[in-house]
């Protein structure tokens, strides 16, 4: 039986992935990336909805139509990972005055839970709250160095907040440093003039921009990679909080995010915050500290804000965008412990 062939176009387009001639297109026109994929994925969609591959999906042969759905699909997805693998950015998203009133409504309702839990003054911890045999294993998983971390959600009224154009992330995490005084915490997470290198290489550039006793204004240059690396420059209100002896709290907020185009080059410059990749649009942190069973334990629950996925590549898409704050998180109360580790005396009583 003569073997299916491929369509010309199918087999011009794979010519040109092997050889690499679109490479360079590819480079030029990066900002279409993702509107060239979508319409790519429609044509699929297409293909396999037409009569030809209904018919081979029910058992009726039809050899020729789905070779070329194949070839077409497989070169849709090289181009789509090649994208990535070269920098390729999505276009520009543009964060929506609806967007943020979203977001502002979810960290005032965050913030309202942290006071009430606070102001209780027992139970701080997340893990607290679990069943008494889940809670003591998260303790004893503590012990061992662990980082104990949990997907939160807060509800208006009993519902879901919907967030059009964005998404929302929320982690709340916690880490035990044995050893460790409530002063020997303050004091690292005060020193930001080096968060680049307890935080290293997640921050490449920290430094207080100015200090009112316990107020601070901090710039933090994030650069994070996964496929792509992103570079975004940041500025931070933060108040600290001496809940008594052994307790203490902070609130953050990131008042300015801008992503960074060609970092550490000469035409290095900021892109207009808000109308970029939306990979960070907003962030909100608070932070616990309490002094118990001889060390401390460290809890950060963030909030924070990226741009919505397009529906045609949300499957592809969705798990790289949303594993990126959970990742963070947990790298950061990993580097947090770490670095107050480093800085404790060697022999304390």
């Amino acid at each position: 039986m003569a073997r299916p062939q491929p369509s010309k176009l199918a087999l011009s387009v794979t010519r040109d992935r092997i050889g690499g001639s679109l490479a360079s297109k590819r480079l030029a026109a990066k900002k279409d990336s993702w509107n060239r994929s979508e319409i790519s994925a429609v044509r699929i969609r297409r293909l396999v909805h037409n009569g030809s591959m209904e018919r081979q999906v029910n058992g009726v042969s039809d050899s020729r139509g789905m070779a070329r759905a194949i070839v077409l699909a497989a070169a849709v997805l090289v181009h789509f990972i090649a994208d990535f693998a070269e920098g390729a950015e999505p276009e520009p998203a543009l964060l929506r005055a609806n967007t943020l009133a979203v977001l502002d409504r979810y960290a005032k309702l965050t913030e309202a839970r942290n006071e009430e839990e606070l102001k209780r003054g027992t139970n701080l911890l997340w893990i607290d709250e679990l069943p008494q045999p889940e809670r003591a294993e998260a303790y004893a998983a503590l012990k061992r160095g662990e980082v104990k971390m949990k997907k939160l959600e807060i509800l208006d009224g009993g519902k879901p907040i919907a967030c059009p154009g964005g998404i929302i992330h929320h982690w709340v995490g916690v880490v035990f440093i044995p050893g460790a005084r409530l002063d020997d915490v303050l004091g690292m997470l005060e020193d930001y003039d080096k968060h680049s290198v307890y935080y290293a290489p997640d921050v490449e550039r920290s430094k207080i921009e100015s200090r009112n006793g316990d107020h601070f204004r901090v710039f933090l240059r994030f650069r994070r990679h996964k496929v792509i690396t992103v570079v975004l420059d940041t500025e931070h209100d933060i108040d600290y909080f001496h809940d008594g002896p052994e307790r203490a709290h902070s609130r953050s907020s990131a008042v300015r995010i801008a992503e960074v185009e060609n970092p550490g080059k000469s035409d290095e410059r900021e892109k207009p915050p808000g109308q970029d990749g939306g990979f960070l649009w907003r962030m909100e942190t608070w932070w616990r500290m309490e002094e118990r069973d001889r060390g401390v334990y460290v809890q950060s629950e963030v909030v924070s804000l990226t741009r919505d996925i397009p529906v045609l590549l949300r499957w592809m898409i969705e798990p790289f965008v949303t594993s990126i704050p959970r990742e963070t998180l947990n790298a950061t109360l990993g580097a947090t412990r770490k670095a107050v580790e480093g800085r404790m005396p060697r022999n304390r009583d």
